[in-house]
């Protein structure tokens, strides 16, 4: 779909800034599980436009504490970045784990046309994410699912993966109980028959899915090899940055292994603990019909998440279409963000004029 900017830009200087109280605004306006069906069809419509992306692994600045990134790509057309940390020690501390926000902009005038909050947009687009590629590795009678971690992504998922893949089973586990009966509260009116269990071994048992997605910034074995049956989709989204990792190696070599980029994937991903070389399948490939996904009902596969910059991309885009609908101006505020000098060559000239600066006494 393309990108409409008369309506929203009328002025080159103005920028539409979602805040979040404005993503939450969306959220109860179009529906959750809308936006969820939008932003994973947006996400596969840029998986099929693969080789019109710039791709690069995140540029990441580690610290002791956590990590900050910048997550940029491009299309030719727009330019998208997103800034996002993980910083897993901030839950202790009554802070978010994961914050962001992100930036669209034209490629012809390198001007931005969209400034969004995007601590809920990615947890948005990393449930649309999971659900576009458990649609092409998950058994189509899959109506089960573990989650292993139960904090702030876990509620985005289990509603993807219901409202898309028709899941309505969930066995949770966490180490920390409170979470597992945060997201029960949460869950109430979904219509989802929940267990919720003592470890991550009982979790597993008869789940058709199993979704990983703990915070701690370790190498750690959340799943065994034996604790997974033959013909089970893994959803490894946890394991997204050096040194953490969620999966036991015998269980990462015994499934069929789709990533999104492996440069980066190797780098961040459940593949730091293979061989640099070690074959894997490229998502797209699979969306785009040039590659099998699951091949029959015994396989393991394994989406190894780590989280593209194209699927950010892929929301800001959605985002930015939907407030450009009619009847969605309370949904964002312009803010002046360009300077705009009547000759582009006389930027000191405009700040001049306008009386900011204070004179020079003679």
């Amino acid at each position: 779909m393309a990108i409409n900017d008369v309506q929203l830009q009328q002025d080159l200087n103005i920028v539409p800034f979602v805040s979040v109280d404005h993503m939450m605004k969306i959220v109860g306006k179009l529906g959750i599980e809308n936006m969820l069906k939008g932003i994973a069809d947006y996400v596969e419509e840029d998986f099929k436009r693969w080789e019109l992306f710039d791709k690069t692994p995140r540029v990441a600045a580690h610290s002791h504490d956590g990590v900050i990134e910048l997550m940029p790509t491009s299309d030719g057309e727009h330019y998208g970045f997103k800034y996002v940390n993980g910083h897993p020690k901030n839950m202790k501390e009554g802070l978010q784990t994961v914050t962001a926000f992100g930036v669209l902009s034209k490629v012809y005038t390198g001007y931005p046309i969209l400034l969004s909050e995007m601590t809920i947009l990615t947890a948005l687009r990393t449930a649309a994410t999971s659900v576009v590629a458990a649609k092409q590795l998950a058994r189509k009678d899959s109506r089960c699912m573990a989650l292993i971690g139960n904090g702030a992504q876990s509620e985005f998922q289990a509603l993807a993966f219901k409202t898309m893949l028709g899941i309505d089973q969930l066995r949770l586990y966490d180490i920390d109980p409170a979470a597992t009966a945060k997201f029960i509260s949460n869950m109430q009116g979904y219509n989802f028959d929940i267990v919720a269990c003592q470890s991550a071994r009982e979790a597993a048992q008869s789940a058709d899915i199993i979704t990983t997605v703990t915070a701690d910034k370790l190498n750690a074995t959340i799943l065994t090899d034996d604790m997974v049956a033959d013909g089970v989709h893994i959803n490894a989204i946890g394991g997204d940055c050096p040194g953490k990792t969620e999966l036991e190696k015998a269980l990462v070599l015994r499934a069929k292994l789709f990533v999104e980029y492996p440069p980066q994937t190797r780098i961040e991903g459940e593949l730091q603990q293979l061989d640099d070389d070690y074959p894997v399948n490229e998502l797209w490939q699979v969306i785009r019909g040039e590659l099998a996904g699951r091949t029959n009902d015994s396989e393991i596969t394994l989406f190894d998440s780590v989280g593209f910059a194209t699927e950010d991309f892929s929301a800001l885009r959605y985002i930015h279409d939907q407030i450009d609908r009619p009847g969605m101006g309370d949904m964002y505020e312009n803010l002046d963000m360009i300077a705009d000098p009547d000759d582009p060559r006389d930027l000191f000239g405009m700040v001049r004029r306008s009386g900011a600066m204070a004179k020079v006494a003679a």
